[in-house]
């Protein structure tokens, strides 16, 4: 694991064996300063949830597969979640992790829209802290409305981590915001501070 031995046990915390992300609103200007900070060795998955519009084709893989050293792939069911990738739900669908004697793989859903919205980020942070526990961080970062703080306050019950953006960088504080106000936070972080404790996640 290298310098990962670092990531995390200054914090207290365990060094993470998956992140998943969440966005909504100015959710892709963020990725996009995020996601290049990470170097080629970034080695847990992650898995990202933006909402996007249910009846356009995600351009997301292409665009991130651009700027992100990751192999960056679009989740589709029963997918195996392998290290040193980067997940993308699909417009429409939940994304869930789940995990069986084969292994970890990633689910699709056409279950009703949480908060309205499909993908949900709630639903996928649920999934995710049930699977990984207190080896899970989960991070949230600028949207609109509230989706999210709920699964962040699940990983944190897990034994997880939740860090969130700084709602005074972000495009839209709404959601960092509201999860701060539900105590549901370990860290509030610039885009710049979250990518640079996730470069420590190296193989």
């Amino acid at each position: 694991m290298g310098q990962a031995i670092s990531m995390l046990e200054y914090e207290g915390g365990p060094i993470p064996e998956a992140v998943v992300v969440g966005a909504s609103a100015g959710g892709i200007e963020a990725l996009n300063r995020l996601l290049p900070m990470l170097p080629a060795a970034f080695h847990p998955p992650l898995i990202v949830v933006l909402h996007l519009r249910p009846d356009t084709p995600s351009l997301l893989p292409e665009l991130f597969g651009r700027r992100c050293a990751l192999t960056v792939r679009e989740a589709e069911d029963k997918m195996p979640v392998g290290p040193g990738h980067l997940y993308l739900a699909p417009p429409d669908y939940h994304l869930l992790v789940e995990r069986d004697p084969n292994g970890t793989r990633l689910a699709l859903s056409v279950d009703p829209p949480e908060r309205f919205s499909r993908p949900s980020i709630d639903v996928l942070f649920e999934s995710a802290a049930y699977v990984w526990r207190d080896r899970l961080l989960g991070i949230l970062l600028s949207g609109a409305n509230d989706d999210g703080a709920r699964g962040l306050e699940v990983i944190r019950a897990a034994g997880g981590r939740a860090w969130v953006q700084a709602p005074d960088t972000a495009a839209a504080d709404i959601m960092p915001a509201q999860a701060i106000a539900r105590g549901a936070v370990d860290e509030v972080l610039t885009i710049e501070a979250i990518g640079s404790r996730l470069r420590l996640a190296v193989q």
